[in-house]
């Protein structure tokens, strides 16, 4: 049997790869028969179908390979909670602007005062205007260039982490580091210098850092740059984790307690 005009259509589009426009494709027909709308525009309209799902399809897949922790956004941070933190920049940042030139973004302070959260809040800005986003800690980037190097696949290793647009490398300097992995976070850090933005965590100042990698000559290298092209926040302040202890505390507290 002789297939319709519209069943051949149909099989043109999914020969093609556009199953979203063929499974669009009666509802936008009729559409187009009830406002009498010319062939151009019912295209168009088609074809916006099978654009929106195909990029609906990369988000995901940029999104779920960014590998975050948590999937914060802006709208999640209480600026009102860390006033030494420069919302403007921030906001500045979440844009994206400064990937054009692959300047660092560098979170400097104690534990729990949403260094992890601001990394993954910009992550997730890059990731939603089209970019390659890949997060990791410091302790599990070294751990998985040690275990490429025995494997012989480091070179491989090493082109993945420069291979995104934005390289978040969480918790340096809450575990020290030996030589071995000092020389390895150098290399990754020397390699995307000027190609690709990376956005690091820290507890410790910049002045502290011959502490993380007992190698002031590797911490001065890397330094060099890091802040060569850089944002960088220094915070202070109180733990969220423990406000909200010390909160539920003093909730739990008998009336009359007089340490509340």
């Amino acid at each position: 049997m002789k297939q319709s005009t519209y069943q051949q259509l149909r099989s043109h589009l999914a020969y093609l790869g556009l199953p979203a426009a063929a499974e669009a494709l009666p509802t936008h027909l009729d559409h187009a028969r009830q406002h009498n709308i010319g062939h151009t525009q019912f295209l168009e309209g088609l074809l916006r179908v099978e654009v929106e799902t195909t990029e609906q399809r990369r988000w995901e897949t940029r999104l779920k390979l960014a590998n975050f922790p948590t999937r914060w956004q802006l709208g999640d941070f209480d600026f009102s909670a860390q006033p030494s933190i420069d919302e403007k920049l921030v906001r500045e940042l979440v844009t994206g602007g400064y990937l054009a030139d692959a300047t660092n973004v560098l979170f400097i302070g104690p534990p729990g005062v949403g260094k992890t959260m601001l990394a993954v809040i910009l992550g997730r800005a890059a990731v939603d205007t089209g970019h390659k986003v890949y997060y990791t800690t410091a302790a599990d980037l070294a751990a998985r260039c040690r275990k490429a190097a025995l494997q012989g696949k480091w070179a491989r290793t090493i082109r993945f982490f420069n291979t995104p647009k934005v390289l978040i490398i969480d918790e340096l300097g809450y575990l020290p580091m030996p030589a071995e992995d000092a020389a390895t976070l150098f290399q990754v850090i020397s390699r995307r210098y000027g190609k690709g933005s990376i956005i690091l965590t820290t507890n410790l100042g910049v002045a502290s850092w011959g502490e993380i990698f007992s190698d002031h000559t590797i911490a001065a290298a890397m330094l060099d740059r890091l802040l060569h092209k850089s944002v960088v926040f220094n915070i202070t302040g109180d733990s969220y984790r423990l406000r909200s202890y010390q909160a539920q505390a003093r909730k739990q507290r008998p009336k009359g307690d007089p340490l509340t």
